[in-house]
């Protein structure tokens, strides 16, 4: 009962990892892309007629 109780666990704690991991990418690509888009619309700002 105990094996299979820490096999569970060990399979929880490395599915945790990876989330982590794939989520932490996800947020430093989408962070980099909003810096880039917002660095695009900042330099065009001269182009605009209000």
């Amino acid at each position: 009962m105990g094996e299979k109780m820490y096999k569970t666990l060990g399979g929880a704690g490395a599915l945790n990892l990876v989330l982590g991991i794939v989520l932490l990418i996800t947020g430093i690509v989408s962070g980099v892309l909003l810096i880039i888009s917002g660095a695009k619309l900042l330099s065009g700002r001269s182009r605009v007629l209000i």
